[in-house]
Order: structure tokens, then sequence, then C-alpha cells
């Protein structure tokens, strides 16, 4: 509800900067001065630029550390091949082919300034992107490789994330990546991921997934 209400702000503030804008563009009085028009077109620019903004905000969901945020499963299709299954706490489902012998997953993290976080705001997420890894110095090197953006869904078609890392130090709020998280792939493998102070976390959560963890270490 937090994000909900923040967006709503931000969204109404754009719309008043883009109605006082036209009606300064609009007004037909160009003789009073080349600034005026400038300074409406600029506020057209900050009003789009803030609604954007709140709408892309919408798509991050709260983070309650140490709570799981997915889950992901693996099936086997051959040799350093396999087939993952993403499912998102909200029940969103997405399959992925990965090769490589292990998977790797980043996350993109709001996290508001202090006087803020002392009133309760949390932290939020986005799951960014799902990869594989190899074993091999070489082959990471020299073998294909696949990562998937796991935003493009979830996206306007243009990706604000950089403009928001850009504005972070204006803000009371900062972009930046958590952690990356990362284990083996095997047949059969189920682990949970959760967000941490620090970034994303896996754990195994079946004998599998286990036994893989086990080999690996």
């Amino acid at each position: 509800m937090f994000y909900y209400i923040i967006a709503l702000l931000v969204v109404l503030a754009g719309a008043a900067s883009l109605v006082y804008s036209s009606r300064l563009l609009l007004d037909g009085s160009w003789w009073r001065g080349f600034l005026r028009g400038c300074g409406g077109l600029l506020l057209v620019g900050v009003g789009v630029i803030a609604i954007l903004i709140a709408l892309d905000i919408l798509g991050y969901k709260h983070a309650y550390t140490d709570r799981p945020v997915a889950t992901i499963s693996f099936e086997r299709l051959g040799e350093q091949s396999y087939r993952a299954v993403l499912v998102e706490t909200d029940g969103t489902e997405q399959r992925y082919d990965i090769l490589g012998d292990q998977w790797q997953m980043d996350a993109r993290i709001l996290r508001w300034s202090s006087f803020f976080a002392s009133m309760g705001a949390q932290p939020a997420y986005r799951l960014d992107r799902l990869g594989g890894r190899y074993f091999s110095l070489e082959k990471e090197r020299q073998a294909n490789r696949s990562v998937y953006a796991l935003t493009e869904h979830e996206t306007l078609g243009m990706d604000l994330w950089p403009l928001m890392q850009s504005v972070s130090n204006w803000l009371p709020i900062s972009a930046q990546y958590g952690s990356a998280t990362y284990m083996p792939m095997e047949d059969g493998a189920l682990y949970s991921v959760s967000l941490t102070s620090s970034g994303l976390i896996a754990k195994p959560m079946n004998e599998p997934a286990k036994a893989a963890l086990k080999r690996w270490q």
C-alpha cells in the first residue's frame, strides 16, 4: 500500500506539472518572453518523467527481510542444459532454458532514506536477471551463455533503472543492485530465494538440491 500511495502522489504531482505547463504554453502570450516558453517545456518534461518513474515503481514488490521472494526448480534437458521454472510469491511463473552448471539470479533494490525508513517505509525489490554459470573457467569464457532479463514483463517498454540510479542523490530513495545468489543446477532440484539486508540468498528445499550443493562444496 505504501508504494501505491507514493506512486499516486508522484502521479498527481506530475499531472499538476503537465496542467500548469499546458496553461503556460497555450496562454497565447508568447510576447512575454522566450524564458516562459522554455519554462513550460521544462515542466512538461519533469511531469512526464515523474509519472513514468511512479508507474515504474509500481512494478516493485515489498521486501521483507529473510522471507522467500521466489522458488526455482530445474529439469535436466541434456549435458549442462536445464529448464528452470521460476515462481514468484505473487504466483507469476516463468520458464527458461539455462546452460551451465550453476544458476545465478540478480535483483534490483530500492531503499529509503533513514527518515522514511524510521516511518516504516520498507525497501522494495524487483528480480532482475537469471542466467547460467560454468564450473570450468575455460567454458565460462568460451562456451555459450544464457542470461535472461526478468524485468521485461514488468516495464513500460523502457528501462528507467539507469535514470533512477542517476537521480538517487537528489531523492529520498536509492536504487542499487542487490548481491547475486548462485547455486548448482540438478535434475529435480528445488531452491527458495529470499531477500536479506545484503541481497539475495538461495537455500536448497529438497534432496536433489541438497545433494548438488554438497557435491559443489
